[in-house]
């Protein structure tokens, strides 16, 4: 849909005013995927009212996939564009002659499982998520893997057990304490249970990390975003599980994963 100058001027305003930092870029976005002068306009308002882009377009853009996204459901970051090229690199060393089995813990939307795909086809992909919603959306997003609701690994297929080539998770991470300093739109309308992880945050990374030995191949590889202050006792979760431990670090992205492999 077109509009004129005038009213994209009026539009850039309205976002900027709301505290949009990238006022254009979200005007563009939200004008080209409005269907009509109407659908506009309501679209405008939900996202000046504070309901992040990602829901109002309902699409997130991620590792240049187009990621469908529902409110409600964890929006992807680009920081967690790290962990895909992280899983990517380990899937390089495998020595597995059919299609890898890559397993995306916490999967939210299934953005990671759906990179992942996209750059590795042919794998064998399995998702999971707690949140009945989000496991709903992933479904969308990963019509060619196996996605399941519940916690962690309680859901998924017993044959996988000792399989699983590639493991992923962007569990949250977020302080209990430290949700109330989150930005709103994160705060107030993302599910808190993709957020908050527990007195220092890593209370979901802990579990993944000690049941991972018994669902990875040998040779097999765990990889979790992380903070960079987090890293360092992520890393030792990785190390009493029975993995190796490796810290990666990308400052672009500000992006922090540790990286370990099953080894026995």
């Amino acid at each position: 849909m077109s509009v004129s100058p005038h009213t994209d001027t009026t539009i850039v305003a309205r976002l900027r005013a709301a505290g949009c930092v990238f006022a254009e870029d979200e005007a563009r976005l939200l004008t080209s995927s409005a269907r009509t002068p109407s659908d506009l306009a309501a679209m405008v308002d939900r996202r000046v009212a504070g309901l992040p882009l990602e829901y109002v377009l309902g699409w997130a853009d991620f590792c240049g996939l187009r990621v469908l996204v529902e409110p409600g459901v964890f929006v992807p970051r680009r920081r967690t564009e790290l962990l895909v090229r992280e899983a990517i690199s380990a899937h390089a060393t495998l020595s597995t002659t059919g299609p890898a089995v890559v397993v995306d813990l916490c999967c939210g939307s299934g953005a990671v499982g759906k990179a992942l795909h996209a750059a590795l086809d042919p794998i064998e992909l399995y998702a999971t998520d707690i949140d009945p919603s989000a496991a709903r959306c992933a479904r969308r997003n990963l019509p060619d893997g196996r996605v399941f609701q519940g916690d962690l690994y309680e859901p998924l297929p017993p044959a996988l057990r000792g399989r699983v080539d590639v493991l992923v998770a962007n569990a949250p991470y977020v302080p209990t304490d430290a949700m109330r300093l989150m930005p709103p739109e994160a705060r107030l309308h993302e599910p808190r249970v993709a957020l908050d992880g527990g007195a220092d945050g890593l209370d979901v990374q802990r579990r993944v990390a000690s049941d991972a030995v018994r669902w990875l191949a040998p040779g097999g590889y765990l990889l979790i975003e992380t903070s960079v202050t987090q890293a360092p006792s992520t890393a030792e979760s990785f190390l009493r599980g029975g993995l190796s431990a490796r810290v990666v670090q990308c400052a672009e992205l500000g992006a922090t994963v540790v990286a370990g492999r099953h080894t026995g």
